[in-house]
């Protein structure tokens, strides 16, 4: 509860830096109402596409069960225990290893594998991780995740607009106006985009530790999983995976080592902090599946 009253507090946070930059590009009523409209859009067209998006962002291809008969009996298995319907499923070309999930409700939901994470995980760790997808779909993560990452797109998009129209725009009507707040203009084009995206790395790292908790219980091996985060990190300082760093967030961990980047700036808890939450529940797993 506490995990989503958190996201929801942020993605609030996200929704009102996108009017307040719509409020200072055009100002008064009609930048608010023009906000709010923005953001209805966003996330109309994230709830329907962004499932599209982020699959073709890593050339992800859909196998049936003739093709990947082992993978589609786990996924099925897991699926079947959550009580989730069969998600459709995909494989990522290539050496790296990762696993994502996608969609906006279960019912319209993908996991997607890479081929480097099949080939380097034994079944029970792999198990760990798909369980690991499956809560994020059970949870809705996947479209929360979507719709943070559009917004704060949007965000981005319009700070460009301002200083685009600062630049070339001379002193319009806007400044004619209202007269512009030397500080509110630099906080709106230099600082939301940056504020937007630690909000969205901040909503990724609260639904982690979650999805974690639903894969031990899911799978009743918590360590299985906690072996194969080590095991992918360790992986992504070798081979790093490829794609559009807007999608980081859905991927089960860091796309690439990020040992020098602040945890601030991280789209996941550290992987010792998510073993150690891990290794803590399986001491409670027991206890906790007898209640």
């Amino acid at each position: 509860m506490r995990n989503q009253l958190k996201t929801a507090a942020l993605l609030a946070a996200l929704s009102g830096l996108l009017i307040a930059i719509s409020y200072w590009i055009i100002g008064g009523t009609s930048g608010v109402i023009l906000g709010i409209v923005i953001a209805a859009v966003t996330n109309l067209f994230s709830w329907y596409q962004s499932d599209k998006i982020a699959l073709a962002a890593y050339r992800a291809q859909p196998v049936s069960r003739q093709q990947a008969p082992e993978l589609y009996q786990m996924v099925q298995r897991l699926s079947d225990r959550a009580n989730l319907p069969m998600p459709s499923i995909y494989i990522v070309p290539g050496a790296a290893a990762n696993a994502f999930a996608t969609g906006r409700d279960p019912e319209h939901a993908a996991v997607a594998v890479t081929e480097g994470i099949l080939n380097l995980l034994p079944e029970d760790e792999l198990e760990g991780v798909i369980a690991h997808e499956l809560t994020h779909v059970a949870n809705r993560d996947t479209l929360t995740q979507a719709v943070a990452a559009t917004i704060a797109g949007a965000i981005s998009f319009l700070s460009q607009m301002l200083s685009y129209s600062l630049w070339f725009g001379g002193s319009g009507s806007r400044d004619e106006n209202r007269g512009a707040n030397p500080l509110g203009l630099l906080f709106t084009i230099f600082l939301a985009p940056l504020a937007a995206t630690v909000i969205q790395l901040a909503i990724s790292r609260t639904r982690e530790f979650s999805a974690d908790a639903g894969s031990a219980r899911l799978t009743g091996n918590p360590r299985a999983l906690a072996r194969a985060l080590q095991r992918l990190e360790a992986t992504a300082r070798q081979i790093p995976m490829a794609g559009n760093p807007a999608f980081e967030p859905l991927l089960i961990t860091n796309a690439f080592s990020g040992q020098f980047l602040s945890s601030l700036f991280s789209s996941h808890p550290s992987t010792e902090a998510r073993v150690e939450a891990l290794l803590k529940l399986e001491q409670e797993l027991p206890r906790l599946q007898r209640v």
